[in-house]
C-alpha cells in the first residue's frame, strides 16, 4: 500500500511538472515583451537589506542617478534595499526605472521608485534573471549576499563560456570585494581553474564617477544591444 501512495505522488509531480511549463512560457513571453520596449540600461544589484542610512545606499543612489545623466535606465530587482536606492536614483534624475521583482517569503516587496509601467513580477528566479542578463547593458554591483553573488557569477560565467556578449560588470566597494578578488587571484588562478584573462572581466572601483567611465568606455567601442 505505501509503494502505491508514493507511485501516485510521484505521478502527481510529474503532471505538475508538466502543467508548470506554460506558467514559465507565460514568464518568458511578457518579459520579453516588456523588456524589449525600455531602451539601455544598466543593472545595479546589492543587499535587499541595506538601510537608507548606510552609505552603500547612498552611494548606489548616486550611481543610479549618475547612469541616468548618461543615456541610460536602470533595473533592479524591485525590492528595498540597494534595489530601491537605484531605483531611486533613476527617479530622482528622471530616467527609466525597471524594477524585475521576485515572489519571496521574505525580504522582497515593490519599492516605490519604479515608474507604474515598468514593474515586472516572476515567480521563477531563473526566467528573471534571463531578462537581466539579456536587456542589461552593464552590472552594477553593489556589495550583497547569496543572490547578488549569484547574479555575479552567472554573468561570469556566461561571458567567461560565449554563451552572451561582453558586457561591464563592476564590482563597487573595494572593501567589500577586495578579499574575494583576491581569494579569486590567489587560489581560482593559481590552481588553474580560471584563466588570468578572466579577471579583465571584473572591474573594482568605490566612486560613481569610476562607474560611469568604464560604461561610457566600453560604449565608445560596442553597440548599445540585448546580450543574445
Amino acid at each position: 500500500m505505501r509503494k502505491q501512495s508514493k507511485l501516485k505522488s510521484w505521478n502527481e509531480i510529474k503532471t505538475n511538472d508538466s502543467w508548470a511549463i506554460f506558467k514559465i512560457m507565460g514568464e518568458f513571453v511578457n518579459g520579453f515583451e516588456s523588456m524589449s520596449k525600455i531602451g539601455p540600461c544598466v543593472s545595479i544589484f546589492g543587499s535587499a537589506r541595506t538601510k537608507p542610512d548606510h552609505p552603500y545606499y547612498q552611494l548606489a543612489v548616486d550611481v543610479a542617478e549618475k547612469i541616468v545623466d548618461h543615456g541610460y535606465g536602470v533595473i533592479t530587482g524591485g525590492g528595498p534595499g540597494i534595489m530601491e536606492a537605484g531605483n531611486k536614483g533613476a527617479h530622482n534624475a528622471g530616467g527609466t526605472s525597471v524594477g524585475l521583482n521576485i515572489e519571496l517569503p521574505f525580504e522582497q516587496h515593490d519599492n516605490p521608485y519604479i515608474d507604474p509601467d515598468k514593474v515586472l513580477d516572476f515567480d521563477y528566479f531563473f526566467v528573471r534573471k534571463v531578462m537581466f542578463v539579456k536587456y542589461s547593458q552593464g552590472f552594477v554591483v553593489m556589495p550583497g549576499g547569496f543572490g547578488t553573488l549569484d547574479e555575479l557569477f552567472e554573468a561570469l560565467t556566461l561571458i567567461q563560456t560565449h554563451k552572451i556578449e561582453t558586457f561591464p560588470i563592476i564590482l563597487v566597494g573595494s572593501k567589500f570585494w577586495g578579499g574575494m578578488i583576491d581569494w579569486i587571484k590567489s587560489t581560482l588562478v593559481d590552481e588553474g581553474n580560471i584563466s588570468p584573462k578572466d579577471l579583465d572581466l571584473i572591474h573594482l572601483v568605490d566612486t560613481a564617477d569610476e562607474v560611469i567611465k568604464i560604461l561610457d568606455g566600453f560604449y565608445t567601442q560596442y553597440a548599445l544591444s540585448p546580450n543574445f
